[in-house]
């Protein structure tokens, strides 16, 4: 049970004064929670400032510097309405001091109201950012506007939040502020060492410091109580991928002892030699399916540097030693696209492959199920339909779990909860930095494939800007004629005022008009079959040209597409940029990918495109992304379920997780129920990080 000490933190946000079911709706968008309900004060007190607003600087009217936010205390000298009938001219109030004289500017200004707030000949102070135009000073929408003698209700510092559509600052703050002093008083769960050497302050006073910075150093990454809530937050996550991984261990895996003659039989049949980082990677899962202890490791390999091939390899030495195997893709797309790939390649040695998902149904599903009950179905692919009650494999050793950007380490362990420990191996084409890898698995063992296959030739990387997009298209039209195949890729679905980015249905029609040959389009609004449809023409070579937005980025396979076109590309992330390149280049002819990019870049922006232009190691742009960026965007967190931190960094905390690490790994061993006073303390910053899975696991053991 979750201590009752945090009751406080997990209590609605509608319990906040001011905080109403339509104010929580926007509360719970910002905290990225899908439901009102799961969204709770703990997470507006998780919610960090992003930067901070000084209102210290008060230079006087004559010597307040162009677009920075000071403060002016000054006498109220006329108002100036808009003419009557002219909406659009805005409301003035003149005031001055002894250095000049500033016009503070409403557009749809209330009269009313400005009276009462700016009275003529009072002095008043007033807080936001100053514009000169023809040598004279104005401040659009003042932040702050207060009668001289309320001057200490301004917020001389204050901390700026990311915000949503809808929902004010001070609002915001106002609600953050009543959820922080609620916060109360918790043991403490960091070594006494570590707390001395490091000199963290309490959890409660990290909290204050957070939300109330008194200037830039509070701000800063390295400061101590934000290096404080970076360590439990690591904390958390070590600990808790470490008390499910030693349940894993507790179930003994069952040595797999292989003969070799199904492999050899794929090996031989193979048009080409797997490349040495293939080979390497599957010595290295033999050898770990060799020992009773389970097999974990991650597969990491780059689009299309035949991860598929490894895993069919492993799934084919657990078939030799006797039992079966299974592959589970996240999606039924994936699912049926791994089936194609392996039924072809496992037919030379007479592997029977079959293929399990929510679509199945009816008698056909009563006949997979019984194959998988009795052992006949020796390999089979699946989306989580494979791990559902009804499923019952005769002798299930080894477990392969394609990732492709889902992580979620305790989903997998639902497989030890049926009583089955396979082997496992999780494969990821996503190419992740070392830290992440600890923070997303822990101590998981990592095989990278680092070459591409045989007589697969590099992609030719050039970056053109935006006026010149004419030549492409005009470039392209004869490579079209020549009868080669290309993607075209936007950002944006459909126009909108707010970006002028072209919108892919705007390019299309731009594209169809100067081409004159059959095209198509697709895009997340599509629906599947929809989709399907507009991809299966594209394979088949009735369109050359495919106009999209990202979705083309996953588990799309036309091997003979040579040409990328990436418009705006200096709107995508790196990692992003490399995955849709990494659709072209997938034959034997030479492929180009142009990034069309908008002038003038930020010095971002060009690192970007340079990076992409020199090199097209997945390992080293990763690298390279998380620099940029910082870990949430790179695996976009939102929607994947990785640890995307909301107060760690791992860029600025790297050594905490190292430290998070190792402490985690001698709670185990000391304490593994976490039964001391300490392990009691560690029991609450699981629930406070929302690690209740882990702890439900201690329960399980």
């Amino acid at each position: 049970m979750r201590p009752a000490l945090l009751d406080p933190l997990f209590a609605a946000v509608t319990t906040l004064s001011g905080v109403g079911p339509k104010l929580a709706q926007l509360v719970a968008r910002l905290m990225g929670r899908e439901e009102v309900d799961d969204c709770k004060l703990l997470d507006l007190v998780f919610h960090a400032p992003a930067s901070l607003i000084d209102r210290r600087n008060q230079p006087g009217i004559a010597l307040a510097p162009q677009g920075v936010i000071v403060t002016i205390t000054a006498r109220v000298d006329r108002h100036q309405p808009p003419p009557r009938g002219k909406s659009n001219v805005p409301y003035r109030v003149f005031l001055h001091d002894d250095t000049g004289e500033l016009s503070l500017v409403f557009f749809k200004g209330n009269a009313q109201w400005l009276e009462k707030a700016l009275p003529i000949d009072e002095t008043v102070m007033v807080s936001g950012k100053v514009d000169w135009f023809n040598g004279r000073p104005s401040m659009v929408h003042p932040d702050y506007i207060v009668k001289q003698e309320a001057a200490e209700s301004m917020p001389l510092v204050e901390p700026i939040y990311p915000l949503t559509a809808g929902l004010s600052l001070k609002t915001l703050r106002r609600a953050v502020t009543e959820a922080v002093a609620r916060v109360p008083d918790l043991p403490e769960w960091i070594d006494a060492e570590m707390v001395r050497r490091q000199g963290f302050p309490t959890l409660r006073t990290a909290f204050n410091a957070l939300h109330n910075p008194r200037d830039a150093v509070d701000m800063d990454l390295q400061a101590p109580h934000r290096r404080r809530l970076a360590y439990d937050e690591f904390l958390a996550g070590q600990l808790s991928l470490s008390l499910v991984r030693q349940r894993l261990r507790k179930v003994p895996g069952t040595p797999v002892k292989p003969t070799g003659e199904i492999t050899s039989a794929i090996l031989k049949a193979l048009p080409f030699r797997p490349t040495n980082s293939q080979t390497l990677a599957v010595q290295e899962i033999l050898k770990d399916m060799a020992s009773d202890q389970r097999m974990l490791r991650l597969l990491q390999g780059d689009v299309g540097s035949g991860k598929t091939l490894v895993a069919l390899l492993s799934m084919a030495a657990a078939v030799e030693a006797g039992g079966q195997a299974v592959l589970m893709a996240p999606t039924e797309i994936l699912a049926r696209q791994h089936h194609a790939t392996i039924s072809k390649m496992a037919a030379a040695a007479g592997l029977t492959v079959d293929v399990l998902t929510g679509r199945t149904k009816g008698k056909e599903r009563e006949a997979i199920l019984e194959r998988i009950a009795s052992g006949e179905a020796q390999i089979i692919i699946g989306t989580h339909a494979l791990f559902q009650d009804a499923v019952s494999y005769r002798n299930l050793l080894m477990a392969v779990v394609d990732e492709q950007h889902r992580f979620g380490v305790h989903q997998r362990l639902r497989l030890t909860s049926k009583g089955i420990s396979p082997h496992m191996l999780v494969m990821t084409a996503t190419p992740i930095p070392r830290t992440l890898v600890l923070a997303a698995f822990g101590d998981m063992d990592v095989s990278k494939l680092t070459e591409k296959p045989a007589g697969r030739k590099p992609i030719q990387t050039i970056t053109v800007p935006m006026e010149r997009t004419g030549d492409i298209i005009e470039r392209l039209r004869v490579a079209l004629a020549e009868g080669k195949k290309a993607y075209w890729i936007c950002p944006l679905v459909e126009e909108s005022d707010v970006v002028e980015l072209m919108s892919a249905e705007e390019r299309f029609a731009v594209l169809e008009k100067a081409l004159r040959a059959p095209i198509g389009l697709v895009h997340g609004r599509m629906t599947g079959p929809e989709k399907d449809a507009v991809m299966q023409a594209f394979k088949a070579g009735e369109t050359r040209l495919l106009v999209a937005t990202t979705v083309v980025e996953v588990g799309v396979d036309v091997p003979d597409a040579t040409i990328m076109v990436i418009e705006h590309a200096e709107r995508f992330g790196l990692a992003q940029l490399h995955q849709l390149r990494g659709r072209v280049g997938r034959g034997d002819e030479a492929s180009h990918c142009i990034l069309l990019y908008k002038g003038p870049l930020g010095e971002t922006g060009k690192a970007r495109l340079s990076i992409l232009r020199e090199t097209e190691d997945g390992f080293l742009i990763a690298e390279q992304d998380l620099k940029l960026r910082g870990e949430g965007e790179l695996l976009g967190t939102r929607q994947s379920g990785t640890p995307g931190f909301r107060l760690a960094s791992l860029e600025a905390h790297a050594d905490l997780l190292e430290i998070a690490r190792k402490d985690a790994a001698y709670v185990i061993e000391m304490d593994g129920d976490l039964l001391s006073p300490r392990g009691d303390a560690l029991r609450t910053l699981l629930y406070l990080y929302r690690r209740d899975e882990a702890i439900r696991f201690l329960r399980a053991g």
